[in-house]
């Protein structure tokens, strides 16, 4: 694989990271959300990941070489399906008659989870990109002599 592959590679696990980190506030900071626009209570978002290949001439000579030079990409940020959670709480505005209210399907702890995870892979994205650029700048250098 060489340097740009490496670079477009590792620019788009950033964007994919970002993206990831962003759902994620998002979930956290509505996680007691009780009521949205539509009157439900709010419904945690995932996303939905596609590897595409490296665009160009350096996908293409990476595929003639018989390697993988694939890139990430968000396709699409969905709502997750599972249940919300009801809880008794009969002074909630939004309690039904039972007393009962729908809260968000959010659990913060798997939420920070994937918060710390998606952070780690930011950095390490990060690394292998300053790693990459690094290696190009020692290149042009050694070129010039």
């Amino acid at each position: 694989m060489n340097l740009e592959s490496a670079m477009q590679i590792s620019a788009s696990g950033l964007s994919a990271e970002r993206t990831r980190i962003d759902v994620t506030a998002s979930n956290l900071a509505n996680a007691n959300t009780t009521k949205t626009a539509d009157g439900m209570p709010y419904r945690r978002k995932t996303l939905i990941y596609q590897a595409t290949p490296v665009d160009g001439f350096q996908g293409q000579l990476a595929s003639a070489m018989g390697e993988d030079a694939d890139t990430v990409k968000v396709v699409d940020i969905v709502a997750d399906g599972s249940n919300f959670k009801k809880v008794y709480d009969p002074g909630n505005p939004d309690a039904d008659q039972n007393g009962m209210v729908l809260k968000p399907n959010v659990d913060p702890i798997v939420e920070m989870a994937n918060l710390e995870d998606a952070s780690r892979s930011y950095e390490a994205n990060l690394a292998a990109l300053e790693t990459a650029k690094n290696l190009a700048l020692k290149s042009i250098s050694i070129g010039a002599q």
